[in-house]
């Protein structure tokens, strides 16, 4: 606990990941904290059963594929190791890129490349790790089963008139507190909540992301994961795919297309999934080995940022919204679970800047702290989404994709040159992990130029998009 700090009555309003972590760092900080999660079962004893029989109906994601990016295994680490302990014991796998390519490739060995190594997991294993940290930390209470019907709050009163929440309204009675988080990701209730009080609305963005998902996970007999050929994401015109270790020698591999693209909707069948993944040889190999699953699929999803903070006021105070209760994004970059916790940081931060008894200036204090260390990424992300959907469009039409936006093309030249420069090649790698944002890589001396300069924009080996149709067609 920080010199000075008021200790705090703090309800957490969901029991994911990143609500167990700003569950755990608030905790750490000497408050006292309650985590209600809606759904009743308790986390399993081990990674196969949690994977196999674990029911999180209210996390539509759970058995999605998921990457735990570097920058979230150095925060966890650095400020809750224990949660990494617990990952590893239950048999994240350790993964650095770099080391499975050739020097070639990768310019060998280099002082900083430690940087990219981080410990990955299925949700449901990752998640179970985290439920154990956290059941272990002190002055932390996870509530299962219990379902958050509404805030409870003081009148609209003051000389800013807006309402201040103190509480939970629950299926099982009212939870008071001094500070609510609302961590219920993105299904997030908040602005019905606070409609409910009379609170003018949030500021909300909010659009369809446009994207589907079609995944499987595997397994090797000999706890092996396939050697990557390639990013995790890779771009073949109107698809891409992405290849991500896991545990205990499995790993998920995903198909994602236009929400719209009725014909990639036919991978939802087995044998069409695997003729389409076998289609493109970088990564046909991951899907030789054990299937644990047929096809996930999952879409709807919206881009989505909200602030409890309009115009420079708050319109509630006592209460914030946290990881993706705050923003959301296409989840095939793999950065939720990373801006999640960069997220709870600055909420704890926020905390102990000015503490929970003025709720007006904890609101902007961590509204502010958030616009300037998290934001930034969630509008990174978004517009990456945008340009990506768009050239899926384009490809599906049989036209090519171009735009004026600096930005994409810079991005662009710098994924496909890696190849012929370490050096880029690591950049790349920073922004992918969640490191370094891509205009501060790319303001590098020399660095756009050199970029331009190496860039090929040559197709992947694998498809054209009348040939997908056509083994689609086939393959149904």
């Amino acid at each position: 606990m920080t010199k000075g700090a008021v200790v705090a009555e703090i309800v957490i309003v969901g029991g994911s990941i990143g609500g167990l972590t700003v569950a755990m760092l608030l905790a750490r900080d000497g408050h006292r904290v309650t985590v209600l999660e809606r759904d009743g079962a308790e986390p399993p004893m081990d990674s196969d059963t949690a994977w196999g029989s674990w029911e999180r109906r209210s996390v539509a994601q759970f058995r999605q594929v998921h990457l735990f990016a570097p920058r979230f295994r150095h925060l966890i680490e650095q400020e809750l190791p224990e949660a990494l302990e617990q990952a590893i014991a239950a048999g994240a796998q350790r993964v650095n890129p770099l080391e499975t390519m050739p020097p070639t490739l990768s310019g060998g060995k280099r002082d900083g490349d430690d940087r990219f190594t981080t410990y990955t997991a299925r949700r449901p294993v990752m998640e179970r790790a985290f439920a154990a940290a956290a059941a272990a930390t002190d002055g932390l209470e996870v509530r299962r089963g219990v379902v958050v019907r509404g805030l409870v709050a003081n009148p609209a009163t003051g000389a800013h008139g807006v309402p201040h929440v103190t509480g939970v309204d629950t299926d099982r009675g009212i939870v008071p507190a001094d500070l609510v988080v609302d961590a219920g990701g993105r299904r997030s209730a908040l602005p019905a909540w606070l409609d409910a009080l009379g609170a003018a609305p949030l500021a909300e963005e909010s659009e369809d992301s446009g994207f589907a998902y079609y995944t499987r996970h595997f397994r090797s007999a000999d706890g092996s994961v396939p050697t990557p050929i390639g990013p995790a994401l890779q771009p073949y015109g109107s698809v891409s795919t992405l290849t991500l270790a896991a545990d205990n020698g499995t790993w998920g591999v995903g198909i994602i297309a236009s929400a719209r693209d009725k014909t990639l909707r036919r991978t939802m069948a087995v044998p069409v999934w695997n003729a389409v993944m076998r289609s493109f040889p970088l990564v046909a190999h991951w899907i030789d080995a054990e299937p644990l699953t047929a096809v996930d699929s999952m879409a709807n999803l919206h881009d989505r940022v909200r602030s409890v903070v309009v115009d420079g006021d708050p319109v509630v105070t006592g209460v914030v919204p946290v990881a993706d209760a705050w923003a959301c994004t296409n989840p095939s970059v793999g950065r939720g679970a990373t801006l999640g916790a960069m997220h709870a940081l600055e909420l704890r931060d926020a905390v102990r800047d000015v503490g929970v008894t003025d709720g007006r200036a904890l609101a902007l204090r961590f509204t502010e702290r958030t616009a300037r260390e998290v934001e930034p990424w969630y509008r990174d992300t978004l517009q990456f989404d945008r340009h990506r959907l768009a050239e899926m469009e384009a490809a599906r039409a049989g036209a090519v994709y171009t735009s004026d936006d600096p930005a994409w093309q810079l991005g662009r030249a710098l994924a496909s040159c890696g190849s012929r420069d370490p050096e880029l090649l690591r950049g790349y790698m920073e922004i992918m992990t969640v490191q370094t944002r891509g205009s501060e890589v790319l303001s590098r001396p020399g660095w756009a130029e050199r970029a331009v300069r190496l860039a090929t924009f040559d197709p992947l080996p694998g498809p054209d998009r009348a040939g997908l149709e056509a083994l689609v067609h086939a393959a149904g």
